[in-house]
């Protein structure tokens, strides 16, 4: 069982997400054990005071190193010491990939520090964290959300928390390719049909269709993701050949 440990200062704000869908019956299966400490719970002034000015001058506000410090050492404590990981959730860490929650995924225990203010005392990512993860190229009033985005993408990967592990292996992001497109029932809705292959019966051509779809789609919206991609030389000519631009 996978145990993350999140120090935030909002520990309320993860109560409504935790508790439903993926993550929920994850819980309820031991899946996974999610424990939330609050920050303020360790500092010792009266005003449980977390954050201070920023030597130096500047706009905002710093998190003090020592409730996080204290915080840290206290879960190393109760979990013993062990090479797991301590995650700083910050917008100037590395973009938090797919490869990255599977290897996350494969920890027993880890743990996460939901930033704030301008960012914390620099003494905390030099002595204390051993990873800093960012979720995108944009900023958030907090750390919660992106805690959040890493805590469902690991879960989805433990063994047993969605219903299929065929589904892992298509979702988009794996292998460094986009999913391909899916559709349902009605078979026809508005004029717009699904496409002819996928009702035909023939469960290699569709197999061969998806791949192909992926691999456009993958083209058309993240060409980056290609460098990383296992592709065939049939497949490069396939993705050099097509009019990108035209869906």
């Amino acid at each position: 069982m996978l145990r993350i440990d999140i120090l935030t200062l909002f520990p309320e704000a993860f109560s409504g997400y935790l508790a439903h869908s993926i993550i929920g019956r994850a819980l309820e299966r031991r899946i996974v054990d999610i424990r939330l400490h609050n920050i303020r719970s360790f500092t010792h002034d009266r005003h449980h005071t977390v954050d201070d000015y920023c030597y130096g001058g500047g706009a905002g506000m710093i998190m003090k190193p020592d409730p996080l410090f204290e915080a840290v050492e206290s879960l190393r404590g109760e979990i013993g010491e062990g090479n797991y990981p301590v995650i700083l959730l910050t917008p100037q860490g590395k973009l938090f990939t797919q490869e990255m929650a599977g290897t996350y995924a494969a920890f027993n225990n880890l743990i996460m520090i939901c930033g704030h203010y301008e960012g914390v005392d620099e003494r905390v990512v030099e002595h204390l964290v051993t990873d800093e993860i960012s979720i995108g190229d944009y900023l958030l009033s907090g750390g919660e959300p992106a805690a959040m985005v890493v805590t469902d993408c690991l879960i989805r990967l433990l063994p047993g928390a969605i219903g299929s592990d065929i589904s892992l292996v298509e979702e988009s992001h794996v292998d460094a390719l986009l999913e391909y497109p899916q559709y349902t029932r009605p078979p026809e809705f508005r004029g717009w049909k699904v496409p002819d292959i996928l009702l035909s019966g023939n469960h290699k051509e569709i197999s061969d269709w998806r791949r192909k779809q992926s691999i456009l789609r993958t083209a058309r919206r993240r060409p980056d993701l290609l460098k990383k991609a296992k592709l065939t030389d049939t497949e490069m000519n396939l993705v050099k050949s097509t009019d990108l631009n035209n869906n």
